[in-house]
């Protein structure tokens, strides 16, 4: 799974209704968000950005709980003491939020 994903979806084209109007948009889409699974959406903290005037929806998400296992390599996360545990965790959540925002906080 991933801990940061950025989704972007541009409408480049159009299409015609029936009476012939041309249509930028053949959907009354506000938010990439509505159209991912609501599980999927629990699991992470997501914010849009998005230009209506020019059709373009941006999605950010960033994963609400660390499983620091997925990042150990050959080591069980309970052969680490538990500060080292919150000491890790807590410098990968400070580099994911970096990430997520584009720019250094930290």
């Amino acid at each position: 799974d991933s801990d940061i994903i950025t989704m972007d979806y541009r409408v480049r084209g159009f299409t015609r209704n029936i009476g012939g109007k041309k249509l930028f948009m053949d959907c009354d889409m506000t938010s990439i968000q509505d159209f991912i699974d609501p599980a999927t959406l629990r699991r992470y903290d997501a914010v849009d950005i998005n230009v209506y005037q020019a059709n373009l929806f941006h999605t950010k998400m960033l994963i609400k709980e660390i499983d620091l296992q997925n990042y150990l390599f050959k080591k069980d996360v309970y052969e680490l003491p538990p500060e080292l545990r919150l000491s890790i965790t807590s410098a990968l959540r400070k580099e994911m939020i970096e990430i997520y925002s584009g720019r250094n906080i930290y």
